[in-house]
């Protein structure tokens, strides 16, 4: 892809937007809740920080032999939740506190993740003249900028002006969905004439990998004795990946700079609005009933 204003600066900007939007929602209460009772986190982190990465480079190694798809998968896998998997726990009745909250500590782990296993994927399928190597630091920095330091700022904000963040909420929410749909459509768009075949390459391992991801949360949140609310936030927060994330890494000319690579996460972020729907239909009566009832013991 060639370097432009989209992919240098459009990019890291609109992410940074949504991310803002999303530190908007977030106080320190929700990570001392966290702390509080651990469990229900600490399940929702390892589906979606080991397990699902597992799954990813899996699911590369069965289905691809085209290297870019393969690492594009494995990098939609790695990515944590993002403001949209927030939206959709609200929307299914889910546990909203333990979604944000997975939200964000996921969001800084996989500052360092991200580009440890990344390079590990680049370092396996990416060899002789495709090779790419990703300097850990600059990685970082460049993931951090664009996620963490937004989210501090509008936990700032959140907490300076509060009245002026609640009033806000409704016009981020929509700003984000705005940007996440033009960064869709800029990613489909480049790619326009290839999207049929790729869709056909990549399609049936990014469905599994959601599906999969999906119910993971779900069975592993019901093994270790969850209620509903927290197991479908685990779910969700599991099989809803931060496609933005993994579309800016994919195209940024300071990182990967690759339009196949972001061609997974494009068809993934798709498909994932089709399952998200389901589970806001499945879950959304249950949850509502199982909330009331806490509400009534409480």
């Amino acid at each position: 892809m060639e370097q432009s204003a989209v992919t240098a600066i459009f990019l890291p900007l609109a992410l940074g937007i949504i991310m803002l939007g999303m530190g908007m929602t977030l106080t320190l209460n929700d990570f001392k809740k966290v702390a509080l009772y651990p469990k229900a986190a600490v399940i929702g982190l390892v589906s979606q920080l080991i397990l699902l990465p597992l799954i990813g480079f899996g699911l590369a190694a069965l289905f691809f032999t085209i290297p870019e798809l393969a690492v594009g998968l494995i990098l939609i896998a790695l990515c944590p939740g993002g403001a949209t998997s927030n939206l959709i726990s609200h929307l299914a009745k889910a546990d909203l506190a333990l979604s944000i909250s997975l939200t964000a500590i996921s969001s800084i782990i996989t500052n360092f993740s991200i580009p440890i296993l990344l390079n590990i994927a680049l370092a396996h399928y990416m060899t002789g003249e495709k090779a790419i190597t990703l300097p850990f630091f600059k990685t970082f920095i460049q993931i951090f900028l664009v996620t963490i330091f937004p989210v501090v700022i509008g936990m700032i904000i959140k907490k300076k002006r509060p009245h002026f963040a609640l009033k806000s909420e409704r016009a981020m929410n929509i700003i984000s969905t705005f940007f996440f749909v033009l960064i869709l459509l800029a990613a489909i768009l480049k790619e326009r004439e290839n999207i049929i075949p790729y869709f056909e390459q990549a399609g049936v391992a990014a469905i599994i990998l959601n599906i999969s991801a999906l119910l993971m949360g779900f069975i592993l949140g019901k093994l270790f004795g969850l209620n509903k609310r927290q197991r479908s936030s685990i779910a969700i927060e599991t099989g809803i990946q931060n496609g933005t994330l993994a579309i800016a890494l994919a195209l940024s000319p300071a990182i990967l700079n690759n339009t196949q690579m972001a061609v997974p996460a494009a068809i993934y972020s798709l498909l994932m609005f089709v399952t998200a729907a389901v589970v806001i239909l499945i879950s959304k009566k249950q949850n509502s009933q199982e909330a009331l009832k806490e509400l009534s013991l409480s």
